[in-house]
């Protein structure tokens, strides 16, 4: 008998419990629980102890969709129009700003480094993907409100929409450099990612319609919860089904949810919600802990450092850009570049996306930077998902929108 044995329930529960403690010794040192959410979850991962091993990690990724889908529905229900318009055209700059400074800081720098065009553009487009979950987790574990939170939430919900179109024109012309002639074109690599996030908030915004006419009828709000859960659930499963956005569409949920209710209305359905939250938060990172390979950390070379610096130099050099042109508010210009660090998910199923494309070329070249491109985003996604929550809490705490004792 070896705790590798141990039944699948047994590990889960043991691991929330132990995830508990883990996030409030981290919280002793000054940092979010989330982080010792991840740590425990390396350390009984496959990397480390083998408790929880790579196949039961993969058993209990509808898990992570689902918390995922909660993220982005709570993302969505904090994009109130009416807030959204007091943070004036500024947000609309710094979406934009943030998200093509990435692309060009990335790719002029691996271009310098290596000379190879197409590499480069690759990691240009994976830079602007953002992983929202990690700087939602602070704002809901410090109750952080302000200007600044407004925008981050805001940012981190609409900049993965970008990404995704950002990559759409850059691998097309990668691909087009390699091997002109399998080529699809760039007009067709563009339209399927644009229709995509289309679908995405068609879908989403017909079942946030449908979830706002059941929710202003339920009584008692202790079943609010529940009813968010299956509308989760199901918005998270045709996502998957009709290879949509899961992030946007989950988003849309919430969006139509806050922007067709009132005021009041929401803040007690939401209300109901938060209690359920670090329940949420507390899989969700345990598992992203244990997905993380770092086997794959010595395998960050050059470039990798490289990318990890030119990276958040875009980020925040263009969040503060874009600040600056739509004359927000000070705190914004300061600090939101701080909070918008963290990358996974997106970053690594789009490196999957350029491994698929890549090696149907057929050429080495096009499959060594395959290679080098999925390598070196899974080992540095493992940097970010650390140090961007911290950047998020520090953001938050310079600020001054942290409203619980930390």
């Amino acid at each position: 008998m070896t705790l590798s044995s141990l039944p699948l329930m047994a590990v889960v529960g043991g691991a929330v419990i132990l995830s508990l403690y883990a996030g409030r010794l981290a919280r002793k040192t000054g940092l979010p629980s989330l982080v010792g959410y991840m740590i425990l979850g390396v350390i009984l991962g496959s990397s480390v102890l083998g408790v929880l091993s790579a196949e039961g990690t993969r058993t209990l990724s509808f898990l992570t969709d689902i918390a995922l889908g909660f993220v982005a529905f709570t993302i969505g229900s904090e994009l109130n129009l009416r807030e959204l318009k007091k943070l004036g055209k500024g947000i609309i700059y710094i979406i934009l700003a943030e998200s093509f400074a990435a692309f060009f800081m990335v790719a002029g720098a691996v271009w310098i480094l290596t000379g190879n065009l197409p590499m480069a553009l690759i990691f240009g487009a994976l830079a602007p993907a953002s992983a929202p979950a990690g700087t939602v987790a602070v704002i809901q574990e410090y109750g952080a409100k302000g200007k600044l939170t407004s925008a981050l939430y805001a940012v981190v919900g609409f900049d993965d929409g970008l990404a995704i179109i950002i990559f759409g024109f850059a691998s097309a012309a990668a691909r087009n450099i390699l091997d002109p002639a399998a080529s699809s074109g760039l007009m067709h690599s563009v339209l399927h990612p644009a229709g995509e996030i289309l679908f995405s908030i068609l879908a989403g915004g017909f079942l946030g319609v449908l979830l706002t006419v059941l929710g202003r009828k339920l009584r008692p709000l202790t079943d609010v919860p529940s009813l968010f859960m299956g509308f989760v659930a199901v918005a998270a499963g045709i996502a998957q089904w009709l290879h949509l956005s899961l992030i946007l569409t989950c988003m849309m949920l919430g969006f139509v949810l806050t922007n067709t209710t009132p005021v009041a209305t929401v803040k007690s359905m939401m209300g109901q919600l938060r209690t359920w939250m670090p329940f949420l938060f507390i899989p969700f990172f345990f598992l992203a802990g244990a997905h993380l390979d770092i086997a794959a950390l010595p395998s960050l070379g050059l470039i990798g450092v490289v990318y990890i610096l030119a990276r958040t130099a875009g980020l925040m050099g263009g969040a503060r850009l874009g600040a600056v042109i739509g004359r927000s508010d000070d705190n914004i210009k300061k600090y939101l570049g701080f909070g918008i660090l963290s990358q996974a998910g997106v970053a690594i199923g789009l490196s999957m996306v350029v491994l698929g494309q890549f090696e149907a070329l057929g050429t080495p070249e096009a499959s060594s930077i395959a290679v080098n491109v999925i390598t070196t985003i899974t080992a540095t996604c493992i940097i970010f998902e650390i140090i961007g929550p911290i950047g998020a809490k520090y953001a938050l705490q310079k600020a001054g929108e942290i409203r619980r004792k930390t």
